[in-house]
């Protein structure tokens, strides 16, 4: 696909340039509404999550807000998962306090929590497929279900999962969001967002709020992520093989206390991502025994893994949810969510897993067991 590198389009025809300011599939007039790069991009993952359109925006947070904003007004109340990534969580905690906009938090799996918060204003159900940085994992034909019930839109954020693990819209989802900076675009080198919708009239309403919000992507940042989509599923594939690895060898280590990845057997989402996905993902956090000095010690001695944010890249990255994804969460917004002081997030890259196994060992030794 070309990069269409305009801000504009030309025309023959009034009738035409007219129709296309005011729906998402006609002419390209105008960066900002659409255009050519953009939209293989929004038709791609649309085509991916199984959804009638898509709308491409700059970021990750520029897709939630944008499909928050649209689908909702001053007054209305959202039932909320409980793990949710920090910039989301501070979204909803901005929500209430400008908006008015309730928020109530549930269990990611209990779909009576969500039949018992139901109230006359409810608009919305908000779940993550693979929580941020706990791995939680929702139950989403339970939630989809008791929201479809109440009249209730149900939105996910599939970032973790992408569609090669996980297709929300088949499972009852309304719209899906995700930052295509992470595995969809898959090179640590673009921001991205997307949100998918499952119909017509729920893309048109994100759309349209999008175009007003100026909240749509740049072609440059689309093509990029179109490139990256082409090897998708065999970076996942090694993303998830990677952290089975490295995920079952810490568990067994001494110096760990506890590993958070819905593989493993102990993970209290485990029976609900083996019914939904194929594999668990390429992200897992872990609490050292040592704590928050422990986890300190060990960030700073690793050396293939890098110390940085975001995830879904080729490279693995690790950090400290407390004081960087989540910082905007209290102390009881932490335990809520069931993040440490001491718990570290690593992001698995492709790298060969006994090199990363290496890597974690030395960074290891020597810590509190």
């Amino acid at each position: 696909m070309p990069i269409y590198q305009t801000s504009g389009f030309v025309f023959d025809d009034p009738a035409v340039f007219a129709d296309g300011m005011g729906r998402p599939d006609g002419a390209f007039v105008y960066g900002r509404l659409s255009n050519p790069t953009v939209r293989s991009l929004e038709e791609a993952v649309a085509g991916l999550e199984g959804g009638v359109g898509a709308v491409a925006t700059g970021s990750g947070m520029g897709a939630i807000n944008t499909v928050l904003l649209g689908l909702l007004r001053s007054g209305d109340h959202v039932i909320a998962q409980t793990a949710l990534y920090g910039g989301t969580a501070t979204v909803f905690k901005d929500l209430e306090e400008r908006y008015g906009i309730a928020v109530t938090y549930v269990p990611e799996a209990d779909p009576a929590a969500v039949r018992a918060a139901v109230r006359p204003e409810t608009k919305l159900l908000y779940l993550e497929t693979i929580a941020n940085p706990m791995t939680q994992v929702a139950d989403l034909p339970g939630m989809s279900a008791a929201a479809r019930e109440a009249g209730l839109v149900t939105v996910v954020d599939n970032t973790f999962a992408s569609p090669v693990l996980c297709r929300p819209i088949e499972l009852g989802a309304d719209v899906v969001v995700h930052s295509t900076t992470k595995y969809l675009s898959g090179h640590t080198d673009v921001l991205g967002g997307i949100a998918v919708s499952a119909t017509d009239e729920l893309h048109r309403r994100i759309w349209t709020y999008a175009i007003e919000l100026g909240a749509t992507a740049d072609p440059f940042a689309a093509w990029l992520t179109l490139r990256g989509i082409q090897t998708l599923p065999l970076r996942m594939e090694r993303h998830c093989s990677n952290t089975r690895l490295l995920a079952t060898r810490l568990a067994e280590h001494p110096a760990v206390a506890a590993v958070h990845w819905p593989g493993l057997p102990s993970h209290p989402s485990y029976d609900v991502a083996a019914k939904l996905m194929p594999e668990f993902g390429g992200v897992f956090s872990f609490d050292l025994k040592g704590g928050r000095p422990a986890g300190e010690t060990f960030m700073k001695a690793v050396k293939l893994a890098l110390l940085a944010p975001s995830l879904g890249g080729v490279e693995t990255l690790i950090l400290h949810p407390a004081t960087t994804s989540h910082r905007g969460l209290d102390a009881a917004g932490l335990a809520a969510a069931g993040i440490g002081e001491g718990t570290v997030r690593v992001a698995v890259g492709i790298e060969h897993h006994e090199d990363l196994w290496a890597d974690f060992e030395q960074a290891l030794d020597g810590l509190p067991q």
